[in-house]
């Protein structure tokens, strides 16, 4: 008789799949239908989410401690994973609350919204626990496939259904790459599993050319889901074209679950073949940051602007990969929790950007926002500087910490590389702040802002601006985690 599997490590999984089975019934059952009372069960479902997601995050800490493996060897707990979900669910749980305003303005599918968001959570969740192969795919999969729709869920926009049929086609290209990848690795090396497979790199320094193939393809494919250099060409028009709550939750949540799985597929099971793949990681993170740094210059886009911004930052946590030591890992972390909050707080506030009733996204309409909105261009003033990486600000602690692991595994050119990148990157911030400080107004953006519009922009600028005075939690966290995933 097989043994029953250990349920409690994936307990939070668990919870949030009969949730989402409950809210999908809940809808199902509705009476008078969804259309007669949209608005209340919105909210009510929006609710639900983020109490459901909170909870998930509560269930967490009973599986904080020593690294646990369930359901024959495929799923993995230990400290790392519980870091990275928390991310994941606190960027999950902002991006339902910020939505709530814009889907009731646009009349979007805003029952569906939600429980879309949970779907995509539970596969990040699944990618950062994944021990094997198989495991990752499905993951990888439950998630891309909730945020392809997604991305075209304001079906009567033209730029929105375009930027989920561009987002699901270069998906299928790079799942593809995913698949073709691991088929070449189990063909070489007899095994999915990631344990399996770290043993028998570290038995074993004759390692098949077609395996090392096979650790490239996965890398492909995992380069596409974090949108790095050269697969980064559906960022900027999925940004653009998708509802700018939608892009909100794209920008961290989705990229800190697939930086995590990079993490653990190139440290777990192909840790000792880094000799094979570290060329690989220098080669994308160079490409990146400079990509990031010089194409959005020209941009008058500022969610595109913000695309492109996404690709460098990219770029400097995987500097950290690139190290392939523990404190490269925790620099990565202590990078995607600072990440976090910056952007959130700076796409709740382009969601702030309406006139006349309706979403403005170019940077001219900006224009004079130091004399109309004094405490709103303060709050981006204090994004755009931590996205550039001027101290004292939260976001120059996160390079920091990447450049600082570069230099001790002796990668210099790369630091010195990604330090130039972050001096040019911060001129096309710089130009935001002054365009709301030097250009004179035209029109004012609408007032009042949405509480839970204020909320966020508030705790986040504060978090930002505070950052350097009580850094420990996050830093002994991300410690924490690296160490567990390296033990491991």
């Amino acid at each position: 008789m097989a043994e029953t599997p250990n349920l409690i490590p994936a307990l939070p999984e668990l919870f949030l799949a009969v949730v989402i089975m409950a809210l999908m019934m809940f809808g199902v059952f509705q009476k008078g239908g969804l259309k007669d009372n949209d608005e209340g069960v919105f909210r009510m479902v929006s609710i639900l989410a983020i109490v459901a997601l909170f909870i998930s995050a509560a269930l967490l800490w009973p599986s904080a401690g020593p690294r646990v493996l369930t359901f024959a060897d495929m799923f993995v707990t230990d400290m790392f994973a519980v870091f990275t979900k928390g991310m994941v669910i606190i960027a999950a749980a902002l991006g339902i609350l910020m939505s709530r305003d814009f889907m009731e303005r646009h009349h979007v599918a805003r029952f569906e919204f939600p429980i879309l968001i949970l779907f995509a959570t539970l596969g990040m969740m699944l990618m950062i626990s994944a021990n094997d192969l198989i495991s990752l795919y499905v993951g990888l999969e439950l998630q891309s496939l909730s945020l392809y729709v997604m991305a075209s869920i304001q079906r009567d926009d033209k730029r929105a259904t375009e930027a989920g049929l561009k987002y699901f086609v270069l998906g299928a290209v790079a799942s593809g790459l995913l698949l073709y990848g691991s088929s070449l690795v189990y063909g070489f090396a007899g095994t999915t599993n990631f344990d399996a497979l770290a043993g028998l790199f570290s038995a074993n320094a004759d390692v098949p050319t077609g395996l090392v193939i096979g650790i490239v393809f996965i890398m492909a494919g995992l380069a596409f889901k974090v949108s790095a250099v050269p697969f980064h060409m559906w960022t900027p028009d999925v940004y653009e074209g998708a509802p700018t709550p939608v892009t909100a939750f794209f920008a961290v949540a989705p990229k800190i679950a697939a930086l995590a799985l990079f993490i653990r597929v190139m440290v777990g099971p192909f840790g000792d073949l880094i000799d094979q793949w570290q060329q690989v990681v220098i080669l994308i993170s160079i490409m990146s940051m400079v990509l990031g740094a010089l194409a959005a210059i020209n941009q008058r886009n500022i969610k595109r602007l913000m695309a492109y911004s996404s690709i460098g930052h990219v770029g400097y946590a995987l500097v950290g990969l690139a190290a392939g030591t523990e404190e490269g890992t925790r620099g990565i972390l202590i990078y995607l929790a600072i990440y976090l909050v910056m952007n959130i707080g700076t796409f709740a506030c382009i969601l702030c950007m309406r006139k006349g009733g309706r979403m403005v996204e170019t940077i001219d309409d900006l224009a004079g926002l130091g004399k109309t909105h004094p405490m709103l261009a303060a709050t981006i003033v204090v994004f755009m500087f931590s996205l550039a990486g001027i101290p004292p600000l939260a976001g120059f602690f996160g390079k920091l910490y990447v450049f600082l692991a570069a230099i001790e595994a002796g990668l210099f050119v790369l630091a010195i590389i990604g330090v130039v990148t972050s001096v040019i990157g911060a001129f096309y911030y710089l130009r935001i702040i002054k365009v709301m400080y030097f250009d004179d107004p035209i029109d004012s953006l609408d007032t009042p802002i949405g509480k839970e519009l204020t909320l966020v922009i508030a705790s986040t600028s504060i978090i930002i601006l505070l950052f350097f005075v009580y850094p420990a939690p996050i830093l002994a966290g991300a410690a924490t985690a690296a160490a567990s995933l390296f033990a491991g």
